[in-house]
This record gives C-alpha cells, sequence and structure tokens, in this order.
C-alpha cells in the first residue's frame, strides 16, 4: 500500500488503497477522507509560493508534477477598522481566497483533484456546481488538457458561465438547485466514465482546501482562536479541521485547536439547523431560497463531519439575513480594501451576531472571504 490510503469517514475500519476507489465509500457512501503514514514536513524547509509548498501532505508521489495555476498562499489580512467598531480587543483577520486562480478558493481543491484524476488515468471531468468550482474545474482541466462537463443551475450569474466556458468546458443549465445539477453530474459520469469532482464525491478536494490551515498556523506563527467560514458544501470545514490534527502529528502544533464557525444564509439554514436541535446529521430545510449562490447547498453529503468539527472544536453556526451579509460585504469593501463577496460579507456578520452575543475571543479571529465579488456581476 502505498504512503496514504483512503479511509471511510463513518467507519475507520474500512479501508481502500490510494489507487482503488475515488468516489465514496463502497460500503455505506460516505465521504473517503486520505490518510498518511510517515509524513516529514519541515516548517523551515518549505519551499515554493503556492500551496504546493505543503506537497509532503499532499496525495502526490514526490516526482509527480502537480496540475497548478499557483494557487494557495493567499493573504492574511488584518482589519484593524471593523475590529475597532466591534471592539474587539483580539485581533480579527480576513483570509482573502479571492486572490487565487479564477478568483475563489476553488482552486485549491480543484488543483489536487485534477492532479490525482489525470494520475488516475481520468479521460474527462464532470461536477455539479454553482458557479466558482465548476469554473475553477474547467481551468484546472484546460490545465491538465482534460474535458470538462460542468452542471449548472440555470440562474447562476452570467459572467460565472462565460468564465467556464472560456476555458473550455462545456456547460449544461438545470432547472433547480446544486442537488438537481449533481445528479445529473453523477449520471453522466456513470454513462460516460466521467471523473466526478462534486463535493466530497471524491477525497481529494478535501486535501486542497486543508491547505488553508497550513497556511493560517504559518502566517499567525499560532492557531486562531476562531474561524468564521461561510458553509456551502462545507469541504472547506471538514478539510481544515483534518488539518489541525495533521500539523499536530507533525508537530507544528500542540493540542490547541481553533473554534470553527459554520457561517449560512438564513434562507438555507440547513447545518445551523442541524447543530441548534443537536442533530448528528443535516436534513434539508424546507426552503433555500438564498440568492447566495455559493450558500445555496440544501443538501450535504459532508453534513455529519462539518457537524463533528464544529461541535469538538467548541464552535458553533450562525445563520445570518442575507440583507446584513450585503451590508458587511460592503463594509469589507469600503473599509478594508477587500473584495469580499456576500459569503464573506456573512462572516463579518457572524462575528457582529457572536459578539452581541457576548462570546469573547482570546486571539486572533480569521474570517474567510472565499471569492471575488468581481465575478457576481452588478447587484440591486
Amino acid at each position: 500500500m502505498s504512503e496514504w490510503y483512503l479511509e471511510c469517514s463513518h467507519d475507520r475500519e474500512h479501508r481502500l488503497s490510494a489507487d482503488e476507489l475515488h468516489g465514496t465509500c463502497p460500503h455505506d457512501d460516505a465521504p473517503l477522507l486520505v490518510r498518511y503514514r510517515d509524513v516529514h514536513l519541515e516548517r523551515s524547509a518549505l519551499a515554493g509560493w503556492s500551496m504546493w509548498r505543503y506537497r509532503a501532505a499532499l496525495p502526490v508521489a514526490p516526482s509527480e508534477e502537480p496540475v497548478t495555476l499557483g494557487e494557495g498562499t493567499t493573504p492574511l489580512l488584518r482589519a484593524r477598522t471593523l475590529a475597532s467598531e466591534l471592539r474587539l480587543d483580539a485581533p480579527v483577520y480576513v483570509k482573502d481566497e479571492s486572490q487565487n486562480p479564477t478568483g475563489s478558493f476553488k482552486a485549491r481543491g480543484m488543483s489536487v483533484a485534477v492532479t490525482v484524476a489525470k494520475r488516475l488515468g481520468a479521460s474527462s471531468l464532470v461536477a455539479p456546481s454553482a458557479g466558482n468550482a465548476g469554473s475553477a474545474l474547467a481551468a484546472y482541466g484546460a490545465k491538465a488538457g482534460l474535458p470538462v462537463h460542468v452542471f449548472l443551475p440555470a440562474d447562476t450569474p452570467q459572467i460565472l458561465i462565460e468564465q467556464t466556458e472560456r476555458f473550455g468546458a462545456r456547460v449544461t443549465k438545470v432547472e433547480g438547485l446544486i442537488t438537481d445539477a449533481g445528479k445529473l453530474a453523477a449520471a453522466h459520469a456513470r454513462e460516460n466514465g466521467a471523473f466526478n469532482v462534486a463535493t466530497l464525491r471524491e477525497p481529494y478536494r478535501v486535501e486542497g482546501k486543508k491547505t488553508m490551515a497550513y497556511e493560517l498556523v504559518e502566517e499567525l506563527g499560532c492557531v486562531p482562536s476562531a474561524i468564521l467560514y461561510p458553509t456551502g458544501g462545507g469541504t472547506g470545514v471538514v478539510g481544515m479541521w483534518k488539518a489541525f490534527d495533521e500539523m499536530e502529528r507533525l508537530g507544528w502544533i500542540g493540542k490547541e485547536r481553533p473554534r470553527i464557525f459554520s457561517v449560512q444564509s438564513q434562507a438555507c439554514p440547513t447545518i445551523v439547523n442541524a447543530f441548534e436541535s443537536g442533530a448528528e446529521s443535516a436534513a434539508p430545510p424546507p426552503f433555500c431560497t438564498t440568492n447566495v449562490w455559493g450558500l445555496r447547498v440544501p443538501a450535504l453529503i459532508g453534513d455529519r463531519l462539518v457537524l463533528r468539527a464544529l461541535r469538538e472544536s467548541g464552535g458553533g453556526a450562525v445563520a445570518v439575513p442575507e440583507a446584513h451579509m450585503r451590508a458587511d460585504m460592503q463594509q469589507l469593501h469600503a473599509r478594508e480594501g477587500i473584495d469580499a463577496t456576500e459569503e464573506g460579507g456573512a462572516t463579518l456578520s457572524a462575528l457582529r451576531s457572536l459578539v452581541e452575543r457576548g462570546v469573547r475571543f482570546d486571539g486572533p479571529v480569521v474570517l474567510f472571504n472565499t471569492g471575488s465579488a468581481l465575478k457576481y456581476g452588478t447587484r440591486s
């Protein structure tokens, strides 16, 4: 067996070779996670200016050439003005993922997933998307020389559709939500043998997303006290929580962990409802009417993993009114000069809510801005 293997997220007894499967667990259809043996990654020996500086903790061979466009190493920006207005003693930072290739955090996961898909001999790639994942997959597919088919909700912003098509992907518009697009993408994969890169339907996008946590520790020099993360499919939460355990085994950190807070829209509070009810899994809410595309995910295959991370970290889940996240998006633009999306604005709104509830922070607080507002076009 290779130095990494695949493990079922619901039953750790179910293990598979890294070359045996790239979908979900054949026993219960749960997400698979990559586990590593004997990883050595010295902070003092890191080299390069992309997330591939952590390649020893990624599922690639030492001699393998990753499919990369220079993703990662995004700036961690101190939000002094907004922290002062909130009367916080703890420093507040924004991890600005808008500066990734194709303008969003999706670049990280797609770089790893496409690298592995190419190694496994994939002839084509497919994914459902609310917009940013599709354009990222299209770009990395183009870099790898692999055809890409993306299934998008029909009301996805035209600018995102055009970006995906510019990278050469075939786009199919779907009436409904990303869950409907996901069913068609899965059918396409079965019928055509395409490598399905849907969220947590393969284990490698998580590996790219986890590098955000490695960067936080490297940039801050410590583990943040809290992370506020806009949560659609939840891959980032799953990946970062996994990364802190890996960093402890590497000797980078000790037992300390950040409190992780999932941030969602009040118009689609899938994880929030489950967290507040004490449930171990998340049922789709009776409505999912949010206009914030990255948060319009009514059903999560990784719901158990997200909820476990929130509870084990001592964090929580916060639902934000859409008007508040739009206002706070503008605040990040005008007060801090950060090209935030509404998803990024939602994390600032959630921080305001937590402060109003009396939640205290004894160290750095990190808000995630997951993409560029320039990709969303004009909003009324």
